[in-house]
């Protein structure tokens, strides 16, 4: 595994959970917080293998499928069977999967109690021993309370519990304080010991700009990067080999087109983040007009377009991520250059989950937040939260002046692709499904 040195948050928690004691873990994004867990519950089923011996429980499906291939790697040797049991994917394979009686299952809270009440017995959580609520912060909140209730409902008792989150809230703050069960000791609780939520080799900046003229600062941001990142740009696919070339006259007419629409160097991997779906999509048409490369990250995709998505960025074929706060969560891709809060997120605490993207084990980065008229209080919370004052970046007007036609052609093209695909009709049809679900888990039994 190559692991020389504990991280602090590994070495704090692994020893007690080995020792069969619940734990509450808090420490920054990119510490380690997976191992910290996986490697227990590995230790403690090779001494026993039966499925289903674990449950990992996140808030995210692309999470989900990380976590599974994190622990099928590190329990390659005890040939661990994982099961990703998320929403967006094939209900009656999941249902083999989950037949076959896997170690561990990973999944997010919604799905697996569906399967639960579909299961007519076939499987039960009767003999979990370990429960993982891994972005703990993000599940213990209303939107996940139904579920977590209905799956506390049915775990045994005796089980150990491991609550692992960058954020510490009220609500994990009362589980700490309340009474242990009988015969349970009181969980052991890891924070943190920085002071700074946000790591030290994370450059942090602001772009303060109107709203409304964004676009040409992200474009001329991307085409120039800051110094520090800028050795991480990597190298475009290879282009296909043509078997004609063409001829001299040919070349000569070209040349000069070919100079002005040369396209642009591309940026080193960079992640954008905004507040809407519809958003996401539209900068992902406006950049690849502009002959930028990047693809979407949202949940008006397909699970599988979710996925395809994240193998494009983890392989390096597509540079530039966009996508809601669906990624901000636990997502761990090397060698990020760079996150983009083209929206500012509601809550402080999303800022650091964001910006934890990058900069992670040690390595450098770089968060860049576009901060428009609407946002000063936002980043007054978010700079009292990490406390840290976000530099202000300045960019040469001039320059960025100079691709406006090429940007504001850009800017119609890409709204035309949305109102042709009908995008707006499916955030309606989402919205009266989200409607539904909710009254349905609104009324009473």
């Amino acid at each position: 595994m190559a692991i020389h040195t504990p991280t602090e948050v590994q070495a704090a928690c692994i020893p007690p959970l080995l020792a069969g004691r619940d734990c509450v873990g808090n420490a920054k994004t990119g510490s380690g917080k997976t191992i910290a867990f996986a490697l227990p519950i590995l230790q403690k089923l090779s001494v026993d293998p039966y499925g289903i011996y674990a449950l990992v429980l996140t808030p995210t499906r692309e999470l989900a499928f990380q976590l599974a291939d994190q622990f099928s790697v590190l329990g390659m040797a005890l040939n661990i069977q994982t099961a990703v049991i998320v929403g967006g994917m094939d209900m009656m394979a999941q249902a083999l999967e989950l037949n076959n009686r896997p170690h561990v299952v990973v999944g997010t809270p919604g799905r697996i109690v569906d399967h639960l009440k579909s299961s007519n017995g076939e499987w039960d959580l009767s003999r979990i021993k370990f429960l993982v609520l891994d972005e703990a912060d993000r599940l213990l909140t209303s939107t996940f309370a139904p579920e977590l209730s209905f799956l506390f409902d049915l775990l045994p008792k005796e089980r150990q519990t491991c609550l692992f989150t960058a954020t510490m809230t009220p609500s994990i703050e009362s589980l700490i304080e309340a009474p242990p069960r009988p015969g349970k000791q009181i969980p052991f609780v890891h924070r943190m010991s920085a002071v700074v939520e946000t790591v030290e080799t994370l450059k942090q900046y602001y772009l303060l700009v109107p709203s409304h003229v964004r676009e040409p600062y992200l474009y001329h941001l991307l085409c120039n990067p800051p110094e520090s990142v800028c050795h991480l740009r990597r190298a475009p696919p290879e282009p296909v080999k043509r078997s004609k070339k063409p001829k001299a006259s040919q070349k000569k007419k070209s040349s000069k087109a070919n100079e002005e629409d040369e396209p642009p160097l591309q940026p080193p991997p960079t992640i954008i983040f905004c507040a809407r779906a519809r958003t996401a999509a539209y900068l992902t048409h406006l950049l690849k007009t502009l002959s930028i490369r990047s693809t979407a990250l949202h949940s008006r995709l397909t699970q599988r377009e979710r996925l395809n998505s994240l193998s494009l960025f983890r392989s390096c074929v597509i540079p530039v991520l966009i996508c809601t706060d669906v990624g901000a969560r636990g997502l761990d891709i090397e060698d990020i250059a760079m996150v983009v809060n083209w929206d500012m997120p509601n809550e402080p605490e999303e800022y650091t989950h964001r910006v934890g993207r990058t900069a992670r084990r040690g390595r450098g980065g770089v968060a860049v937040s576009f901060v428009t008229e609407r946002d000063e209080e936002r980043v007054k919370k978010i700079e009292d939260r990490i406390k840290t004052t976000l530099e202000e970046m300045t960019m040469s007007e001039e320059r960025v002046l100079e691709k406006l036609n090429a940007v504001a052609t850009a800017k119609r093209l890409a709204n035309m692709e949305l109102h042709d695909s009908n995008f707006g009709n499916r955030e309606e049809v989402h919205k009266i499904k989200q409607a539904k679900r909710a009254k349905v888990k609104d009324s009473p039994q």
